[in-house]
């Protein structure tokens, strides 16, 4: 078993998971994998647990329903925590985060207790992505950031390494928000409290097979949580714990 997980929420990624979960099980540092499947009406659970009988470092957790990433996520959290993992990854089902870059986040990882990969530090690095998705994403990270006064230059990205120390921070079960502003949620609940933050330059690819689940309501819930974050913080702009 490895001290390192990666949890990978999935919903309808049948085309994706066999080849994502290879390219994980390939990498030079041993990690575990989680698959955390909604009930995928395409059989992606049913690839999921041949995968797992087939290979001891993957695992899955078979949820009744779509309940959203954030749901997803916290599940398998909970999971790592009730286990002995040192860090536990975010990773998309759909190549959008390259899991080659899993080694220079424990790297930096090793002086930190969250790794955010981040797509627009020193440059923009996404690919395919339509010229209105850049706006938006790189739009939302300038409100988060103005309102917040987190110094992160991408707060809303979904590729993440936490150590197991900033997970038993977070207070799982008061997370509130679900969709978007997930990610936003995680890393202003650390950062106010004090944690070290470090970001790393990733690259960005659009999936090319399956389905974006972003949704008018997902951006509706991120544009309404950074205010209700910013008020959780006393309404400052900075920690209420500064990083020792």
């Amino acid at each position: 078993m490895s001290n390192t997980l990666v949890v990978v929420p999935t919903y309808n990624e049948q085309e994706n998971l066999a080849r994502l979960a290879s390219r994980l099980l390939q990498l030079p540092v041993k990690v575990d994998l989680l698959v955390v499947d909604d009930n995928s009406p395409d059989g992606t659970g049913k690839i999921a647990d041949e995968l797992a009988a087939k290979h001891p470092q993957i695992h899955v957790l078979h949820r009744q329903r779509k309940e959203g990433l954030g749901r997803a996520y916290i599940a398998g959290f909970q999971w790592a925590l009730d286990r002995d993992y040192e860090f536990v990854f975010e990773l998309d089902g759909d190549f959008s985060h390259d899991p080659d870059e899993i080694p220079a986040f424990l790297r930096a990882a090793e002086n930190a207790d969250c790794v955010l990969g981040t797509r627009y530090q020193g440059g923009i690095r996404v690919i395919n992505w339509p010229l209105k998705r850049l706006m938006l994403s790189r739009a939302a990270g300038i409100y988060v950031s103005t309102i917040t006064g987190m110094p992160f230059t991408d707060p809303t990205g979904g590729f993440k390494c936490f150590r197991r120390r900033a997970l038993e921070a977070l207070s799982l079960d008061a997370i509130e928000s679900n969709g978007y502003s997930f990610q936003i949620e995680l890393t202003h609940r650390l950062w106010r409290q004090g944690l070290r933050i470090v970001e790393v330059p990733i690259i960005f690819t659009d999936r090319v097979q399956g389905r974006s689940k972003m949704s008018g309501h997902i951006v509706r819930e991120a544009f309404l949580m950074v205010w209700k974050l910013w008020s959780q913080n006393g309404f400052r702009r900075s920690p209420r714990i500064h990083p020792s």
